[in-house]
């Protein structure tokens, strides 16, 4: 979730990220103030004359792989774990966040996508790789208004890109999709960069109650949430100066809404894990201010064949063993979780892969890869993940 939100939030998103940004424009400048709050950015606030996921909704595609204008808060988020010939590991997360400055007025088409420098729309892109063999976290972050062909997202030819960093889908006579498969490309000054060619594994996954995924009591409270939780990847990275052919498998999280975050709410952590046996599974845990967990926290087992389990909080059990302390946030993470979940007979020990793999940009977030073992159906297992945490500042 990224992430706003992704994540969920998109959570996501977190993100997912919109995150804990506000945006104003002058008429010569751009100037972006940041809040340190995800869950002010997620929550309740200016939300008045923004559409509002309100309840299930019919998807229809390619066309809702595409924007949504009119929600104030959208991203398209990638993470994956890739791997050269040889077994050295790299993560990557790559996402692109849309924000909707101010709410519709008319046709939300029109508004949101004008001509010239006239547009309400900010776009916002994160780009990390980690060098687990290094202990190496790069990232950077960019932003450009949604105009002049700077920044954009559209479904025909299916494209989101911030500058010259994008997702794109790859012309291709066999694909019965007509946004996928996708090549995901960015260079960070410096050098490290991403050419990914990602392709689904198993078929798209409805989040939450075939889509709609609520994060709270009020309406609204909720975003509509796609994954493709297993997607084939290989490409290249580039970092340090040293080009590696890569393979592997990435996930991706589609998520958009205008308040997602419920009073009381302060963020959340958010696993996407690939198991050795071919299942996946998604699972966020929203956390109150007083430090419970919300009832709203959900997650999905996906089949290796595509079915979805529901998980609800009170089928997990999750312990923190260790924890980490930002030496630039002083921010205190999470970094070790033995995760159960009776109901399917499954026990996971869960591990960053190494700790500092913080996102210090506009607002401070973990994104980091994690390495998977454990027992399903008392079979050892292993396999791969990330984790999403926000709302772990120190001083809030």
């Amino acid at each position: 979730m990224k992430r706003g939100m992704r994540y969920i939030f998109g959570l996501c998103v977190i993100v997912l990220l919109g995150i804990g940004l506000w945006y104003t424009f002058d008429d010569d400048t751009e100037k972006i103030e940041a809040s340190v709050s995800v869950a002010d950015a997620m929550g309740g606030a200016d939300q008045e004359g923004y559409l509002r996921a309100n309840g299930p909704r019919e998807f229809v595609f390619p066309d809702d792989h595409g924007p949504h204008p009119g929600f104030k808060t959208e991203w398209w988020y990638y993470t994956g774990n890739l791997f050269t010939e040889d077994g050295r590991q790299f993560g990557y997360q790559f996402t692109i966040f849309r924000n909707q400055l101010n709410p519709p007025q008319g046709d939300a088409d029109s508004l949101a996508f004008g001509k010239g420098w006239n547009t309400n729309q900010l776009y916002l892109g994160h780009f990390a790789i980690s060098d687990v063999q290094a202990k190496n976290h790069v990232f950077e972050e960019r932003y450009s208004r949604g105009a002049a062909g700077l920044a954009g997202a559209q479904t025909e030819p299916y494209r989101i890109w911030v500058e010259d960093w994008e997702i794109k889908r790859t012309d291709t006579d066999n694909s019965s999709d007509k946004s996928f498969p996708v090549q995901i490309s960015a260079t960070m000054e410096g050098g490290p960069s991403i050419d990914l060619s990602v392709v689904p594994a198993k078929p798209l996954v409805l989040q939450g109650e075939q889509g709609y995924d609520r994060k709270g009591e009020s309406e609204g409270n909720a975003s509509y949430y796609l994954s493709f939780t297993r997607m084939e990847t290989k490409g290249s990275i580039t970092i340090n100066g040293n080009r590696f052919e890569i393979s592997g498998s990435s996930w991706m999280d589609h998520e958009w809404s205008t308040s997602a975050l419920g009073d009381g709410q302060e963020g959340w952590d958010w696993f996407s894990l690939q198991l050795s046996n071919g299942y996946d599974l998604m699972y966020y845990q929203l956390r109150n201010n007083n430090g419970s967990v919300s009832k709203f926290t959900t997650g999905s087992l996906i089949s290796p064949e595509g079915q979805k389990t529901i998980i609800n909080q009170n089928d997990v059990q999750i312990e923190v063993l260790e924890r980490w302390e930002s030496p630039y946030s002083n921010s205190v993470y999470p970094s070790s979780w033995k995760l159960e979940i009776p109901k399917v007979d499954l026990s996971l020990d869960l591990q960053t892969l190494f700790p500092d793999q913080e996102m210090n940009v506009s607002v401070r977030y973990y994104e980091g890869t994690l390495s998977v073992s454990g027992e399903m159906d008392g079979e050892s297992i292993g396999g791969n993940g990330f984790i999403e945490m926000t709302g772990y500042e120190k001083n809030k």
